[in-house]
């Protein structure tokens, strides 16, 4: 059983498998699984051997005492797991998906994520154009936030040997965007496994021009109550305010 509680801030577990425990005074969510099947279409080699199910989206993640905090400021708060493997050479990663604009405004949502156990790479990526795409990869571990500002969309992909299980918070109306992605056969790039090498990126020959790839650290977002090693579920709870450039991206981007 590895515990979450240090890193979410909530009495959170999860088994050997990667699937939550829920403790005291946190109602149990049932997951959505993303499987192999679903996944095809953005899979390096659709055909390769690789586990059913990929990974689990726990939405709407709260204690019952904060629900009412929450739905006042249009936030909703999720866990996903990641599971460890591959399908083939490529890791095992999400679907990808853009933030649709904000209703009135010129501007994407944004999202923030939190690493609470495993280690992560977020794929990030400009939306196509005739310019091509930006892409960054940001490698992040238990604590640290990785913020997804407008205008980008992202994939995160698990490249370790246990589950990766990150929180985190969105506008609660968010609808992604997942056709982009999928009619590019996946993401601007696919992190794969090769033969004397730990994690290789590959470009994905459906995005012309060739995408344009630099690797960034993380970094802290104070402003937004976002710095490593504080639960950001907890810097919410102390600060709401803070987080009003998830619903109002317009006012800070």
């Amino acid at each position: 059983m590895t515990d979450l509680q240090g890193t979410s801030g909530l009495p959170l577990a999860a088994d050997r498998d990667g699937r939550l425990v829920f403790g005291a005074g946190l109602p149990a969510v049932k997951p959505d699984v993303r499987s192999k099947k679903e996944m095809e279409d953005v899979l390096l080699d659709a055909t390769a051997a690789g586990p059913g199910e990929l990974y689990y989206m726990y939405r709407g993640v709260s204690r019952e005492e904060d629900r009412e905090l929450l739905a006042a400021h249009g936030l909703r708060y999720d866990v996903t797991v990641i599971r460890p493997g591959r399908i083939g050479r490529e890791y095992i990663k999400t679907a990808g998906h853009y933030h649709p604009v904000k209703p009135g405004t010129d501007t994407t949502y944004p999202e923030v994520y939190e690493v609470l156990a495993g280690r992560a790479h977020y794929l990030l990526q400009t939306e196509p154009d005739e310019e091509g795409v930006d892409a960054i990869i940001i490698e992040a571990v238990p604590g640290d936030k990785v913020l997804i500002p407008p205008g980008y969309g992202h994939i995160t992909i698990n490249p370790g040997t246990e589950p990766l299980i990150m929180s985190n918070w969105v506008a609660a109306g968010f609808a992604s965007v997942y056709g982009p992605i999928k009619e590019l056969r996946g993401g601007a790039y696919f992190e794969v496994a090769a033969e004397g090498e730990d994690e290789q990126f590959l470009v994905n020959p459906n995005y012309q021009p060739t995408p344009r790839l630099a690797m960034r650290p993380v970094e802290d977002w104070p402003d937004f109550g976002l710095i490593a090693g504080k639960p950001m579920y907890l810097a919410f709870l102390a600060d709401p305010g803070k987080f009003a450039f998830l619903t109002h991206p317009e006012d800070y981007f």
